[in-house]
């Protein structure tokens, strides 16, 4: 890829201001978030840095800041993400793993007992993912072999051996259960793209510490899951929820999720090294990434959902979806070379840093309205708002322009 100076100079700014952030994101996290009287990391904090007393603690929260703490480490080394990585890593250990019915327990009481006990797929997924980034981090033997005794534990109780994919959720002791969502704001269905993605996620970072054939089978058969269910071919956009048997229950549109979804993608093809898969995904990008397009705002942010049915656009900013989005459009532009997807990536940076960022408190907002104020009566550390989809943006782009740009 041949690029001018202005590009060159803007890359260099891009990167700057990354690795900054990126120093303030974890600075956030070791300084406010840690629960120096239970353990582990508190399990609500709102706007103002006040931490909610007794707030429950959650698996996915805990997983994604054991991945967002080894992942920096492992980017740039420093003791103080290590020692943060060790102590999540207890945490998780001691209260999060169900060591007599195996998986995770979707949530604990701030004490560390259990408390919500379902076995949610997701969660293990990140826990697989967090895990095995751990040990790249740690080198920590026992770590990495929870991470593959997972992976068996999915393949064994959660995969769909009929019509492959995934089941969502179960009892604690693996039997059927009736609510199958993550959150009330979803689907109650069998099978969900979110939970695949990230199943496709945690497994292919597994693979880079553990190149076993049976996960290389499952991360494939994930790809196609992709290509044969999740992705319409007539709109480019992902498809949300399904029965057991593929059917699609949802016309919802998710762009977080259409973003997401192209880079994940294929940075899974090319970790198995599937160079027929890979050439099939950088094409499904571009689509996608276009498909993405109709969600953006004219200030580069990108919308939360649309809702066809209604002809209804949700016009809220959140956090996640700017830091994929950031992420997604500078991968496809790396693909196709097509400035239009780098000022993408680099306006909604801008957006980001003018009105998601937290300048006085530290770390990101959940996210702003239509008119650009911040929303109201949001996490800023709770069940799902930790620091991995920002943390992992910074680390990306950094990474990309790195290898690829300097």
């Amino acid at each position: 890829m041949i690029e001018d100076q202005a590009v060159k100079e803007s890359l260099g700014i891009y990167k700057k201001e990354l690795n900054d952030e990126l120093g303030n994101i974890m600075n956030f996290w070791a300084a406010v978030a840690p629960d120096n009287e239970f353990g582990g990391f508190y399990g609500k904090i709102d706007n103002n840095n006040k931490v909610t007393p007794g707030a429950p603690k959650g698996s996915v929260l805990n997983a994604r800041i054991l991945w967002s703490f080894s992942a920096v480490y492992n980017h740039n080394p420093n003791p103080a993400c290590r020692e943060m990585a060790n102590r999540s890593y207890q945490y998780i250990d001691r209260h999060i793993i169900d060591n007599e019915f195996g998986g995770v327990y979707w949530s604990v009481d701030y004490k560390g007992n259990p408390l919500d006990t379902k076995k949610q797929v997701y969660a293990i997924a990140f826990t697989i993912y967090a895990l095995s980034e751990y040990y790249l981090a740690s080198g920590d033997e026992t770590a990495k072999q929870k991470a593959i005794d997972l992976f068996y534990l999915l393949a064994e109780r959660a995969y769909d051996p009929i019509e492959t994919g995934y089941f969502e959720a179960f009892t604690r002791d693996w039997k059927p259960i009736e609510d199958l969502r993550l959150s009330a704001k979803d689907a109650n269905e069998k099978k969900t793209m979110n939970t695949h993605l990230h199943v496709l996620e945690g497994y292919t970072n597994l693979y880079r510490i553990w190149p076993d054939k049976a996960l290389k089978e499952h991360i494939s058969i994930l790809l196609d899951n992709f290509f044969d269910h999740f992705i319409n071919h007539e709109t480019n956009h992902l498809a949300l929820f399904f029965d057991e048997r593929w059917q699609s229950k949802s016309g919802l549109v998710s762009y977080g999720h259409d973003i997401e979804a192209t880079w994940l993608l294929l940075e899974a093809a090319e970790v198995i090294g599937d160079e027929t898969m890979v050439e099939r995904v950088k094409k499904i990008t571009i689509a996608i990434a276009e498909a993405t397009m109709e969600g953006l705002d004219t200030d580069g942010g990108v919308w939360y959902e649309y809702e066809p049915d209604g002809d209804h656009l949700i016009k809220e900013k959140h956090w996640w979806i700017q830091a994929e989005a950031m992420i997604g459009f500078f991968n496809a532009w790396q693909i196709d070379a097509d400035e239009r997807y780098l000022e993408i990536s680099i306006k909604n940076w801008k957006l980001v840093k003018n009105k998601i960022l937290d300048k006085i408190n530290g770390e990101w907002f959940w996210g702003i309205t239509e008119d650009g104020q911040i929303m109201p009566g949001e996490d800023k550390v709770g069940l799902w708002k930790c620091p991995y989809h920002n943390s992992r943006a910074c680390i990306e782009i950094i990474k990309r322009i790195s290898l690829n740009h300097d």
